[in-house]
């Protein structure tokens, strides 16, 4: 009876320590978060967070530091510190007619950077601003060139104000930005329009050199080499030419012509604007 007795309590206690260590595997089995079942929903929560916060955001476009200024005496760029000085800017007028995107496509592949200034009558139609819409896109600067390229000196400032402002109002609902450089047709400005473009935010622009409205270079061959091989070509030259057919053929022999005379392109962005 006895050695039954001490038996059945022998058995009892291996009983007791093996439920022991059962408790205790399972216990140093849990994780961390299983253990306090808060570490883990904190950290779950904080990788969404991170998620939602980079999802749908588009990357910052820093802008670029001004490495060329405008001379009013000459209308050219200059360097503001130790930056190329064989350039050259080129600059299209009457945009968007008929030829703009063709200039633009050309100018895009050929990674030669642009100011398209346009002009109000050119966008009065949808698919004229979805043409504006798209060369803002593409990555070219756009320009105010007046609504319906009149004479300032002509007009009242009442009209000049309706011809420049108009302008930039649709230029900023199509493209989201206000032009930042103005352009008087027959680079005619007035002491009204002068005052007006600076409180635009805007730089007045005229040009060094263009051709392309003289009868004689109506013709790609004769506008093609004047552009190249003018004696006014020099460094910072401010290039004007138009929405014109003859230019938007001629144009890839433009800029291959000066490339092979050692000039590259201004990036309108890197023009120091209006303190």
């Amino acid at each position: 009876m006895r050695k039954q007795f001490v038996y059945i309590m022998a058995v009892l206690l291996l009983l007791l320590i093996g439920c022991t260590n059962d408790d205790t595997d399972e216990k140093t089995n849990e994780t961390p978060e299983e253990s306090t079942g808060v570490a883990g929903d904190a950290d779950e929560e904080e990788v969404e967070l991170e998620g939602e916060a980079d999802e749908g955001e588009e990357p910052v476009e820093e802008a670029l530091a001004p490495m060329y200024e405008l001379n009013p005496a000459t209308w050219g760029l200059e360097p503001i510190n130790d930056e190329n000085a064989q350039v050259v800017l080129l600059t299209f007028d009457d945009a968007p007619d008929k030829h703009a995107f063709e200039i633009a496509k050309t100018l895009k592949e050929l990674d030669a950077p642009a100011i398209f200034f346009v002009n109000g009558h050119f966008l009065a139609t949808d698919e004229k601003k979805q043409l504006l819409k798209e060369i803002h896109e593409l990555g070219f600067t756009i320009g105010n060139h007046t609504k319906t390229h009149a004479d300032l000196q002509q007009l009242s400032e009442e009209e000049q104000r309706e011809e420049i402002l108009s302008v930039n109002d649709v230029v900023e609902e199509v493209t989201g930005e206000r032009p930042r450089f103005f352009r008087a047709p027959f680079g005619q400005n007035t002491d009204f329009s002068r005052a007006l473009a600076k409180e635009e935010g805007m730089l007045l622009m005229n040009w060094s050199f263009g051709y392309d409205w003289e009868k004689q270079y109506m013709d790609k061959t004769a506008i093609a080499d004047i552009m190249v091989n003018t004696e006014l070509l020099q460094n910072g030259a401010n290039l004007l030419m138009h929405d014109r057919e003859w230019t938007a053929e001629a144009l890839p022999e433009i800029i291959k012509g000066l490339r092979a005379k050692g000039y590259d392109f201004v990036n309108p962005d890197t023009i120091k604007g209006l303190e």
